[in-house]
């Protein structure tokens, strides 16, 4: 049997060539009629049991959330009902009263529940950015709660010497951020790409997944806390300090020895759960919808998510179909090859219009970003034209009034099907920076319940409804001079 650690610590060093990876994920014969409840319409996803752990769950234990007012409205509740335990993995804390409000509101559930537990991980540069900042919202809960509140801080093994040194805010980001977007109460873990701020909160459209399910959230908890090994932990005087279990401060030393050893942490942890859970899936006779966690960390060379989102899209089935979602178009060159070339599936690819772009209007060289985005899908489109694809694939631009769109993912549909069969929802963005220079995870989620798959159509549904056809727009919106130059050199940057 093929091995997750072998997928982990071997394919990104040892195969060069797609078919490599494909005859591996061919090996899989034991599982096919046998790895989704005997589902003979999903065999051919049988895969990815092969390629991740496996949590087996019923379609009612998730619920789908579309508006980024219940997104707020959850996490308060949520951490207001917490008794044993709060993760919250994201990339910033906002500074605003309703980031204020949240932050009451775990203060006070640490107040009335002794028991309860409450773990942090952001990213360093941005989470220290400015001098109220997600640190200072943060650190009279580390200096009141003691050992019942955890924080800590990612920092890039890339953000070190004169670079750390010189590199003012903002600017010290490019290199590399912690970007996972993972929020957990007790036994439920909500899955989205949004951050907490007041943005995501109000009129930024993200997507927001809870699912109820004790493993799931048992593997999550584990895994930030792995992730957390090799950051920094935060104490009570302010200080950022390395983790008590850590073995090497990212931005000190030899940076060969941090990557090697985070590496390592994960992929242990990661083949550890795989193992563990394919005994579970097994004998899990009765679930109908099956969750594959995935992770993506560039910097320390794990390409996971990647591969297996590839994969997907080069195995699709003839007459299948994607619906493929990104806030920021920067699709990676093997993403974007992979659908033009050797992929079967129709696709339309849903992305914000500038108008709705979160950098629109920015000054400086950030407000030319949407114009950049806007020359990277010009460019696909011209290549799909030439190689007469144009018709399998569609370009749709989110656009809806004050509001800015933040939504990525991916819904696959079987031949046939009405509703998707699969969806991916996480914090990839499905770019350059999300395969080379953050930490990511998203699920990828199978199900054959069909309640399940009518509400992941609600919400393709939903987030469509506020689009128009943009294959017209992307080739005729005027883009500078300049930002041709930036997007040549600095593509994998944003």
């Amino acid at each position: 049997m093929w091995h997750l650690r072998r997928f982990f610590t071997q394919f990104a060093e040892e195969l060069s060539t797609p078919t490599d990876f494909i005859s591996c994920l061919q090996q899989t014969p034991q599982l096919i009629h046998t790895s989704f409840g005997g589902s003979v319409s999903l065999e051919s996803l049988a895969w990815l049991h092969n390629v991740a752990p496996c949590f087996p769950l019923r379609g009612d234990q998730i619920q789908i959330i579309h508006e980024p007012q219940n997104f707020y409205e959850t996490l308060v509740q949520r951490s207001a009902a917490a008794r044993e335990r709060i993760v919250l993995a994201s990339l910033y804390l906002g500074t605003g009263h309703l980031e204020n409000a949240f932050v009451q509101t775990l203060r006070s559930s640490l107040q009335q529940q002794s028991s309860l537990r409450v773990n942090v991980l952001l990213d360093f540069t941005r989470g220290t950015r400015g001098e109220v900042n997600s640190k200072t919202m943060l650190l009279p809960l580390v200096r009141d709660f003691g050992e019942q509140m955890r924080l800590s801080l990612y920092h890039t093994p890339d953000l070190r010497g004169m670079t750390k040194r010189l590199a003012p805010p903002r600017w010290n980001e490019l290199l590399g951020l912690q970007h996972m977007k993972v929020y957990l109460f007790d036994d439920a873990v909500l899955i989205s790409g949004a951050n907490l701020s007041n943005d995501y909160f109000t009129k930024r459209q993200d997507r927001y997944i809870l699912i109820e399910d004790k493993p799931l959230a048992d593997f999550y908890a584990q895994f930030i806390a792995r992730v957390q090994e090799f950051s920094l932990a935060v104490n009570h005087n302010a200080q950022e300090v390395l983790h008590e279990d850590g073995k090497i401060l990212p931005y000190e030393g030899a940076k060969e020895e941090f990557i090697t050893h985070a590496k390592q942490r994960i992929t242990d942890f990661m083949q550890d759960i795989f193992q563990q859970q394919q005994k579970i899936t097994e004998n899990k006779k009765d679930a109908d919808t099956w969750i594959f966690p995935l992770v993506e960390m560039g910097q320390i060379g794990i390409h996971h998510d990647s591969l297996v989102t590839k994969h997907l899209l080069s195995s699709a089935i003839e007459s299948s179909r994607f619906k493929l979602a990104t806030g920021y178009f920067n699709l990676t060159q093997e993403y974007m090859d992979t659908l033009a070339s050797n992929c079967l599936a129709q696709c339309s690819i849903l992305m914000a219009h500038p108008n709705a772009n979160g950098f629109q209007g920015a000054s400086g060289p950030a407000g030319g970003i949407p114009a950049a985005y806007s020359l990277i899908a010009k460019k696909f489109y011209e290549n799909l034209v030439q190689l007469k694809q144009i018709h399998r694939i569609n370009f749709f631009e989110y656009e809806r009034d004050g509001w800015t769109y933040h939504a990525k993912g991916l819904w696959y549909y079987l031949p046939g099907a009405s509703f998707p069969n699969l969806t991916l929802i996480g914090s990839s963005n499905f770019g350059e920076r999300s395969v080379n220079r953050d930490l990511e995870t998203q699920v990828c989620l199978v199900t054959s319940n069909d309640g399940l798959s009518s509400r992941l159509q609600g919400e393709v549904d939903r987030l469509f409804s506020s689009s128009s056809t943009a294959e017209n727009e992307i080739v005729s919106r005027p883009v500078p001079h300049w930002v041709h130059a930036v997007v040549k050199v600095f593509r994998n940057f944003f």
